[in-house]
């Protein structure tokens, strides 16, 4: 039996008919983990708990009885959601020896579904970078090419995907961080409505935009996921109490009279000639399959980024100022007075990123600014939902690219912030607008990286979304390309 590349229905299947135990399933992945350790998907792995849950779902098994909708299925957690009793660092310093002492709404979902947790990904520091290489941990290596980046800042959990070492992996995007790592590792990466999943549990970096979602092999395995992460939560006030739909009965559907909308704004000067090739054949098969496509603008999508930009550093600032050394985490062992403690704990715990949008948000929302600059972009927040609202009134879902390029390489882009930042041109407008999202794989660069399609949904449209998405994968074969 090879293990290789396995969705979670060929893990069910082949856990039921006794085709392997969960422990050699189990093993096969920690085995995965351990030989690509130069990858640094993980910042802690899980192998005893792992193994001691693998055995428990063999025995459940053999005594026929009642398993979880995901009983078996070795699943990751980025590590900036809180996991009971194991380390949860957010990749920075600051949080470096911190040991959760709950489980994060999404968490413990996933464990009463039966999911074995192998460990807690690598992830950029507070989730704030585009390329996984702001960790305090060291940088997360892409596994089609180790010169080059995953993406970020769910980049330890794409990478893990891709590289087979987890069936799935839960990850968190604030303007673009599950979708833009996922079209740069070939895998697929989903982000569910603004309230669709609850946030409690998650680190925040920026409460008002961060959702949590997965990253799988398959639209299918998403859409199982996203049920069972997915609903009302007492303890997260912003979840919806919005009934969660059968999002696997809606893939069984085909796409013949869905109206689906192209954005002109995001084929832009800027964007790789294979991208914008690789997406406009992804469209043509979308045609193909039965949906028709039309033309339409987002004209004040121009200004998302720099919404976003404004809006987030904002939030944070706000968020991490509760790290100050007194209550968890860190402390600077050579500070002398109260002054000191919280000043060098944060100058030593925090990095360099996070250390600048620290201080833009403070900036930003200081006395003087904030209504130039925070207050402003509150205003074009609302312009940019509009228009999306009015958009989708005309059409059922938006198609995009996901990124404007493939992987870059390490260090490419770490001199230049802005240029940096500009890798989630193409993202960022789903959260700013509250929508759904989801990046598939739809080809591959000269240099056989991979190249991501983005759908966008209208709010809770998720089931419309799945459904293009799945009748697409199921259409063509980018999907089952894999870097190993």
């Amino acid at each position: 039996m090879s293990f290789k590349y396995l969705t979670i229905s060929q893990v069910k299947a082949g856990l039921k008919s006794k085709e392997f135990s969960c422990v050699e399933l189990v093993n096969y992945y920690l085995e995965q983990i351990n030989r690509q350790r130069d990858l640094n998907t993980f910042i802690t792995v899980m192998s005893d708990s792992a193994l001691a849950q693998a055995k428990e779902v063999d025995q459940k098994i053999s005594d026929r009885g009642p398993l979880g909708e995901l009983e078996g299925v070795p699943i990751a957690i980025k590590d900036l959601i809180l996991t009971k009793g194991v380390k949860t660092t957010a990749s920075s310093k600051i949080l470096a020896d911190y040991i959760a002492p709950y489980d994060a709404t999404v968490v413990s979902r996933l464990k009463e579904a039966g999911t074995i947790i192998l460990g807690k990904n690598n992830c950029d520091e507070f989730a704030m970078g585009s390329s996984n290489e702001t960790s305090a941990f060291g940088l997360v290596l892409n596994p089609w090419d180790k010169t080059r980046v995953p993406g970020g800042s769910s980049g330890g959990s794409a990478a893990a995907v891709a590289a087979d070492q987890c069936v799935l992996a839960i990850g968190t995007d604030t303007g673009g961080s599950t979708r833009q790592p996922a079209s740069l590792c070939g895998v697929v990466g989903l982000k569910p409505t603004y309230g669709r999943v609850s946030r409690y549990g998650l680190i925040a970096m920026t409460s008002s935009l961060d959702q949590a979602g997965p990253i799988t092999r398959s639209v299918e395995d998403s859409a199982l996921v996203l049920k069972i992460m997915a609903g009302q939560d007492n303890y997260d006030a912003t979840a919806s109490v919005k009934p969660v739909e059968n999002y696997l009965a809606a893939l069984s559907q085909n796409i013949k009279g869905l109206k689906v909308g192209l954005p002109k704004e995001y084929f832009t000067e800027g964007i790789s000639p294979e991208v914008s090739e690789a997406v406009k054949q992804a469209i043509k098969k979308i045609e193909a399959l039965g949906a028709e496509v039309v033309e339409v603008s987002l004209p004040h999508t121009a200004y998302a980024l720099a919404v976003y930009y404004i809006i987030l550093p904002a939030e944070v600032s706000s968020n991490l100022a509760r790290f100050d050394g007194i209550r968890y985490g860190f402390r600077s062992s050579v500070a002398q007075n109260l002054s000191e403690i919280y000043q060098k704990t944060k100058a030593e715990g925090f990095g360099a990123e996070v250390k600048r949008r620290m201080m833009i948000g403070t900036y930003v929302l200081s006395a003087g600014y904030q209504e130039a600059y925070y207050v402003k972009a509150k205003k074009v927040q609302n312009l940019i939902r509009q228009e999306y609202a009015e958009v989708f009134k005309k059409v059922d879902l938006l198609v995009t690219p996901t990124c404007p390029t493939t992987a870059f390489k390490l260090g490419e882009k770490t001199s230049d912030p802005l240029t940096m930042y500009l890798n989630d041109v193409f993202t960022v407008s789903a959260n700013i607008a509250g929508l759904c999202g989801i990046s598939i794989p739809a080809g591959f660069d000269r240099n056989n990286l991979p190249i991501g399609l983005q759908i966008l949904g209208a709010p809770f449209a998720e089931s419309q979304m799945l459904r293009l998405a799945y009748n697409y994968q199921e259409a063509t074969e980018w999907h089952k390309q894999h870097p190993l």
